[in-house]
């Protein structure tokens, strides 16, 4: 019998995507021999999910999690929504939305801990799922914020359970007022997040290089009024203003009123907003064209799509 050593079965898992685990038992289970475990894998559908990690994966679930002084979300894709109503999926992003409580934000970190309740990790539980559910699945991001006093309010847009949906908000609150009274007023804060969609927490926040192309824009904007220079300076200093009340959390008009600014609304709960977290599932992630299943089914056949050979049904 082949020596069972960590390369060996790093190798195996290489060439099947299968866990950590699962490969290690497949080689004791072969006496060591590479194929035969290959073979064995594959018998008991543990060997599929590395050819499904080229699919999109865009839709899934952000899951939230809380704690005191503390608060994590994570987003894990899946390939349909068909999925992400599954509840072992629902089961497994909970768990891990538990689990940034104390691992952290790290994407790969999380895949590196212990899954609750087992001995093997995240990623080998992921790789699991992969294979009993059949389609491509990924931890895409993560996120934690913490206080020293106050709380970190969660809010779930639409949420399918609690902890679960596709809009996730974290709000950091520092105050030494109620816990009940912060707990209130981040749950609202939270629901102004998903609203208005906040990109940095405060002016200094707003990334430089947005802020610079804005600048741009508006001062060409301006000179096509054919106003002198130092005019133009003052309406550009002016429509930034009017930039920092869209994309700054403070600045933002209070979506529940319509008429305060987020900050005096802060301020008067004599709380301090110290940062926030916005997941919108799928965001900012490319979605495939959709599939012509009529061309995957013949493609498998072996024969010409109907449409390319003119002998289709007609409208």
């Amino acid at each position: 019998m082949a020596e069972i050593t960590p390369l060996l079965v790093r190798d195996l898992r290489e060439r099947t995507g299968a866990g950590m685990m699962d490969c290690k038992k497949a080689l004791v289970e072969n006496g060591g021999e590479m194929e035969a475990a290959i073979d064995w894998l594959r018998k008991k559908g543990l060997s599929s999910a590395a050819k499904k990690a080229g699919r999109a994966a865009t839709e899934g679930l952000v899951g939230v999690a809380s704690g005191p002084k503390v608060a994590g979300m994570v987003e894990v894709n899946a390939e349909t929504d068909f999925v992400g109503r599954s509840e072992p999926f629902q089961n497994f992003v909970a768990e891990v939305a538990g689990l940034t409580l104390s691992v952290g934000d790290d994407v790969e970190a999380l895949k590196a801990a212990t899954y609750p309740g087992t001995l093997h990790t995240v990623g080998d539980e992921l790789t699991r799922l992969i294979a009993t559910i059949g389609e491509h699945m990924t931890i895409r991001r993560a996120k934690v914020l913490r206080v020293e006093s106050g709380i970190v309010a969660t809010y779930m847009h639409n949420a399918i359970k609690p902890g679960l949906g596709k809009i996730g908000v974290l709000v950091g609150l520092e105050a030494p007022s109620e816990i009940d009274a912060l707990e209130v007023l981040g749950r609202q804060i939270g629901m102004h997040v998903a609203a208005a969609k906040p990109e940095a927490l405060e002016v200094s926040g707003v990334d430089p290089s947005a802020l610079h192309r804005e600048q741009d824009v508006l001062s060409e904007q301006a000179r096509a009024s054919g106003k002198p220079e130092a005019i133009i300076a003052k309406m550009v200093e002016g429509r930034i203003r009017k930039y920092y009340e869209e994309v700054v959390l403070l600045e933002q008009v209070w979506v529940h009123d319509g008429e305060s600014r987020v900050k005096v609304i802060v301020e008067k709960a004599g709380a301090k907003l110290t940062g926030f977290a916005r997941f919108h599932l799928g965001e900012g992630v490319e979605k495939a064209p959709a599939a012509d299943f009529a061309a995957e089914v013949a493609a498998a056949a072996g024969t010409a799509h109907p449409t390319t050979t003119g002998v289709g049904p007609k409208d």
